[in-house]
């Protein structure tokens, strides 16, 4: 049984905590203390509404606009709708991909939405033939090499991967359509990570391990055993021999993804679970027993109108999902386990209230963190 314990403000979501220890596993009204065992967060249709009416409005909104363009000459002046016409809102490319997915994402879980035919409406218009076809058409001009990598590829293939097999004509449309730049984005980490020969572990758009999770996910998903082969390659030859994680460094001021959780998640897709579990233990020795504080304490954001510090927003969500998957990895009673997921819930409580922050700086992007954190 579950109950829910309080709307947030803006009702963002409604937080469900289980009974957890010698409990009989009844649910029970109450706040989240800093010590609780487990919370899991609930993604009700209500707040699924309010999360689609965000992406609605960014996906369409051209302005303001932070292009990654390097122009080749002055013909290249030209406004973001004529250069990206299928993911030109949200401020930037990345964000308007991520926005997509977390409409398809949300219409699959609530196909009832009252949101669902505007939501329709606009991927409808973004995601033809011919717009994906001149998305692909801008990334195989000159000095496009680096365009996005690999934070947006990231998310396109999420998008991809969440449209595969997905039994809806419309749905079916868009992954057709989307086809041509999946097949570029494979081809450009086919490319790019035999020659890639260190990590980027920063925890911002650049970073490694989040570029290899989520496309390690496509792979699997679409069946593509030889791309699942080069993601598994490389994230040993990255990987598999780090230990003592610098976790006292984190968080960077403007971090969206924590270097080390990251890499966790990442390799808790690559090893076999004993053998991830041996490899967290020297990677991050000691959390189970509250070690490494910073990492399991939500950053503080003290400023959400400055588009660098509501990064933090995002770290604290990403964080969360980060230690979800890690904890999956371990039993029920599992101290490691415990901790992780209890942290987790400090980390989400922390931020899911200021998605809706009325600041485009946040508003962006951050509700597509939140709904992958609340719908794994």
């Amino acid at each position: 049984m579950m109950v829910p314990i309080r709307s947030l403000p803006i009702s963002l979501l409604t937080i469900i905590i289980l009974g957890c220890g010698g409990d009989t596993g009844e649910a029970r009204e109450r706040e989240i203390p800093s010590d609780d065992a487990l919370a899991i967060y609930a993604l009700t249709q209500e707040t699924a509404s309010g999360f689609a009416r965000l992406a609605l409005k960014c996906i369409q909104q051209e302005y303001p606009n932070k292009l990654d363009h390097v122009m080749n000459d002055a013909e290249e002046v030209q406004p973001p709708s004529d250069l990206h016409p299928a993911f030109y809102g949200c401020f930037d490319w990345h964000s308007a991909v991520h926005g997509h997915w977390m409409l398809v994402r949300l219409l699959k879980l609530y196909p009832n939405l009252p949101e669902a035919s505007d939501i329709r409406e606009a991927l409808g218009a973004n995601l033809t033939a011919d717009n994906v076809q001149r998305e692909v058409a801008y990334l195989y001009q000159e000095n496009r090499k680096s365009f996005e990598r690999t934070y947006g590829w990231a998310w396109l293939l999420k998008l991809a991967e969440e449209l595969q097999g997905w039994e809806d004509a419309a749905g079916e449309a868009w992954s057709q359509n989307l086809e041509p730049l999946v097949e570029a984005l494979v081809e450009r980490y086919t490319d790019f990570l035999p020659r890639q020969t260190y990590p980027i572990r920063r925890g911002v758009h650049a970073n490694t391990a989040f570029g290899i999770a989520f496309a390690l996910d496509y792979a699997r998903q679409t069946q593509d055993k030889a791309f699942e082969d080069l993601l598994l390659e490389r994230s040993l030859a990255y990987y598999q021999s780090d230990q003592g994680c610098a976790a006292e460094w984190e968080p960077g001021g403007d971090d969206f993804f924590s270097p080390c959780l990251m890499e966790a998640d990442l390799m808790r897709r690559v090893l076999e679970q004993g053998d991830f579990q041996e490899w967290f233990e020297r990677f991050l020795p000691g959390v189970a027993a509250g070690e490494h504080a910073k990492l399991l304490t939500p950053a503080e954001v003290s400023d959400r109108r400055d588009p660098k510090i509501v990064h933090l927003d995002g770290l604290n969500l990403s964080r969360a999902w980060c230690m979800l998957g890690i904890a999956s990895s371990y039993p029920e009673d599992n101290p490691l386990r415990t901790t992780l997921r209890a942290a987790a819930g400090r980390h989400a409580e922390a931020t899911l209230e200021h998605v809706t922050s009325g600041q485009y700086e946040g508003e962006h992007w951050l509700a597509s963190f939140a709904v992958y954190m609340l719908s794994q």
